[in-house]
């Protein structure tokens, strides 16, 4: 049994993507911040008999992070799925003309180092097992920045940056990287983005292994100033 693992484990995308990949038989791991709501989430994917652990670490703490991945690879096995998508704090959104290099420190380490930690952690179980996904997801502002929302958008393009030269030059490795953007808000009510939709999507993105980047659904007209 391989191991599918989620940094940034949530109620919503983060649990329905735990579920499918669950059911598709792999050992889940789960990354947050809170010990208590990771037992939450362990608890409910036992009811529905999948295999699963939760692994306390912030992404802002490398050794830590490092420390949690290791230890879940030893526990449940090779980590063949990796899904990077913790949600940005608030305060990384700041309008643009209000943003100092400091305010930058914090999201660029959120959204390009943890991301950088995480993949040279795995990215040696993925070639001993001769496979893998490395799965990115990022809200619109990663391909079309934002002014209202200046850190995010400036390190989710990073990231994007990031992902995009792994996936080139992961290819002939079999090693697949892939991007999920969701423009809008995940909601259980959406036709296109609702947890268990975009559950599908990513599933799919690492058995279909096609390209890099893909929409959960078309970006909305760029004069739409909405956050």
């Amino acid at each position: 049994m391989t191991t599918y693992l989620l940094v940034g484990a949530g109620p919503g995308l983060g649990l329905a993507a735990a579920r499918r990949f669950g059911q598709a038989g792999h050992a889940v791991a789960l990354l947050a911040r809170d010990q208590e709501h990771l037992d939450a989430l362990v608890a409910t994917l036992d009811d529905d008999g999948i295999k699963a652990r939760g692994y306390v670490a912030d992404v802002l703490d490398p050794e830590a992070l490092t420390r949690a991945l290791e230890t879940a690879a030893k526990e449940l096995g090779p980590i063949e799925i990796l899904q990077y998508s913790p949600v940005p704090r608030a305060d990384f959104m700041k309008p643009v003309l209000e943003t100092t290099a400091a305010d930058l420190d914090a999201p660029l380490a959120f959204s390009v180092k943890a991301p950088v930690t995480c993949v040279n952690t795995v990215l040696p179980g993925m070639r001993e097992l001769g496979r893998g996904s490395v799965l990115f997801v990022n809200g619109g502002s990663a391909v079309r920045p934002k002014d209202t929302v200046a850190g995010t958008s400036i390190a989710f393009a990073s990231e994007s940056a990031y992902a995009q030269m792994l996936h080139t030059a992961l290819a002939g490795e079999n090693v697949h990287v892939a991007q999920l953007i969701v423009p809008g808000a995940i909601s259980p009510d959406s036709a296109t983005s609702s947890p268990e939709k975009l559950a599908d999507l990513l599933y799919g993105l690492h058995t279909d292994r096609d390209n890099f980047r893909h929409y959960a659904e078309p970006m909305p007209d760029p004069q739409d100033r909405t956050p």
